[in-house]
């Protein structure tokens, strides 16, 4: 009996320590979006991936069009010149998709440039995120950005715009 009591104290007193913790919520998004260097640093990612796009695109139709070439011609070539029509042919298309993977994989050119122009961004959003916490007690940062289940949250928790005053 006195162990069920002694459990049951203890949630008690760790749920209340739970509704004790102080938290805030803050928007990343609009944060980031009142940041005049961030919005041009993505405007010049998006600009270089749509040029990117551009060319991938255009050496694919170049690609269909020489298999629609091949496929017209397949008939009067020898064999052997057959093979090797084909064979230029996924060359080519080989080509292109490791362009398109050197361009926009995880380790590419658009994700490189990404992570060089926005990253130390982030990283001052981030720090100003934390010194505001700590400067003024909270023990919890929520992201209405990135956490779309959070239902409600009293309006005096949401803190972005003096986030946004900070990292102006």
């Amino acid at each position: 009996m006195k162990k069920a009591l002694l459990i049951a104290a203890t949630l008690i007193l760790s749920t209340g320590a739970t509704l004790a913790q102080n938290y805030m919520v803050v928007d990343s998004e609009k944060i980031f979006k009142s940041i005049a260097a961030y919005n041009s640093a993505l405007a010049e990612v998006e600009a270089d991936a749509q040029r990117y796009q551009q060319q991938i695109d255009e050496a694919f139709d170049q690609l269909a069009q020489a298999f629609d070439t091949y496929q017209q011609r397949k008939a009067s070539l020898s064999a052997t010149d057959r093979a090797r029509e084909e064979q230029r042919i996924v060359d080519r298309e080989e080509e292109i998709n490791k362009f398109q993977s050197d361009t926009f994989g995880e380790q590419g050119t658009v994700m490189t440039k990404r992570v060089q122009l926005i990253k130390p961004i982030q990283d001052r959003v981030f720090a100003a995120i934390e010194k505001y916490a700590v400067d003024h007690g909270y023990d919890i940062v929520l992201d209405l950005a990135s956490n779309p289940t959070v239902l409600y949250h009293k309006p005096s928790a949401n803190h972005t715009d003096a986030i946004i005053a900070t990292v102006q």
